[in-house]
């Protein structure tokens, strides 16, 4: 029987909410928040948006920093992309340096992956062989009752 490890509530809880805070912001902002054409956001993007006080700060926060740390929009950040605004219309550029953080925060995010996929990867293969030596001891355990049931019954 395999065990999985358990899930943290906490962490599951913070997900769904930070998605449901970027569904509500995308909804408001369709021209600007687009999971499916994701682009770079004007600086200071959070001002405009509690300016305009259609979302609570906590909520607005929540979905910037959710939503900016996404590769797709790592992905976005190219140098010299347009940024936009609430409209979706350009609102400044990429700058060369925010291009190059962005490659490696896509790098670091890939980086992390592949060590999680490597210790779920060894974790798995400690699992199977813990099993294997617990199905290896409960043999060793049957030829040793065997055994003494033998001895006393011809012993």
């Amino acid at each position: 029987m395999t065990q999985t490890p358990p899930v943290k509530p906490a962490k599951n809880k913070n997900h769904a909410a930070n998605q449901a805070a970027v569904a509500l912001i995308s909804e408001l902002y369709p021209h600007t928040f687009n999971r499916d054409a994701v682009k770079p956001l004007k600086i200071g993007i959070q001002e405009d948006l509690l300016a305009e006080q259609k979302l609570p700060q906590g909520k607005i926060k929540r979905a910037l920093a959710s939503y900016v740390r996404a590769p797709q929009y790592y992905k976005s950040l190219l140098a010299d992309a347009d940024r936009v605004d609430l409209n979706g219309d350009p609102a400044g550029k990429v700058s060369a340096e925010e291009a190059e953080h962005a490659k490696a925060m896509l790098k670091k995010i890939r980086d992390q992956r592949q060590q999680r996929v490597r210790d779920e990867k060894q974790r798995l293969q400690q699992e199977k062989q813990r099993q294997q030596q617990e199905r290896l001891q409960a043999k060793e355990a049957r030829i040793t009752d065997k055994l003494s049931q033998l001895l006393n019954k011809h012993g």
